[in-house]
């Protein structure tokens, strides 16, 4: 690895992984860097790390400036990261001298042609399989698909950023239940064929996308996410997305058995997230 960063700023099996500066990692000319929150488990975060990991991408780990201003200089926190992507979304990721991706298609299109040769393909090739893999996703990551309505449920600075409304807050729980549903239906058919994945026999992007972000309603034990200081509360949210009436009734034991499949098999786990211990 090249430039001013050590090799400890590399994404392993650490519990204490190392995370440089926006400011670092927009200046450096090699490697793969992905902006994180030290000890929080944010999942389209999460999820890029967990395709990396499966792509055998080494990654060096950079800080993404949290919302809000500065108390000390009033300053908007993200505005050096907007100046440098026009944008403020978790995460982003810088690729040697090529252009920031902040938008989930772009970053795994990035990851598919930079990752090892011996990796899983997670974007088939053959079209039409590529069809339902990108289909599939784009329900989970995409405008008004799960993770954008799970974001809703309630009102806060985040819900606000995805267009927050009582309307809306009030439609999501039926959204998340729907695809929910969507997903179970696709897990039973494919076993029926004898795959244990989303789409045809092998692992895609879509398994492990939905595998991290069905985690907010779907909770994994410690051993897949540990506890940090940080991310106590949003444990304890995710948790109790899981009781909401809706959501309960449509979430299966095939969907948590596909979640901690995926997980434990391709993902990084037990998640390495930095911060400070529970």
């Amino acid at each position: 690895m090249s430039n001013s960063t050590d090799d400890s700023a590399v994404s392993r099996k650490s519990n204490n992984p190392k995370f440089i500066s926006l400011d670092e990692a927009a200046a450096m000319s090699s490697g793969t860097r992905v902006t994180f929150i030290p000890g929080i488990q944010a999942l389209f975060s999460e999820a890029l790390k967990n395709i990396c990991f499966v792509k055998k991408i080494p990654l060096i780990r950079a800080l993404h400036p949290i919302m809000g201003q500065d108390k000390d200089t009033g300053e908007d926190r993200q505005a050096k990261l907007y100046e440098l992507t026009s944008q403020t979304g978790l995460p982003t990721m810088f690729h040697d001298k090529e252009r920031p991706r902040n938008v989930w298609i772009e970053q795994l299109a990035l990851a598919e042609r930079i990752g090892s040769e011996d990796s899983p393909v997670l974007l088939p090739e053959n079209f039409q399989a590529r069809v339902e893999v990108l289909g599939l996703c784009a329900i989970v990551l995409g405008e008004d698909g799960f993770a954008w309505n799970m974001r809703i449920l309630n009102d806060s600075p985040l819900a606000q950023k995805y267009g927050f409304s009582e309307k809306a807050s009030s439609a999501a729980p039926r959204k998340l239940a729907e695809i929910l549903e969507l997903i179970d239906l696709r897990l039973e058919e494919q076993k029926t064929k004898g795959s244990a994945y989303l789409v045809g026999d092998s692992v895609s992007a879509a398994d492990i996308y939905w595998a991290t972000i069905s985690m907010s309603v779907s909770p994994v034990p410690k051993e897949i996410m540990p506890e940090t200081k940080q991310n106590k509360g949003m444990l304890a949210y995710f948790a109790s997305n899981a009781n909401i009436p809706a959501v309960a009734e449509a979430l299966t034991d095939r969907i948590g058995e596909h979640q901690r499949y995926i997980l434990s098999t391709y993902c990084e786990t037990p998640a390495v997230l930095g911060g400070e211990p529970a």
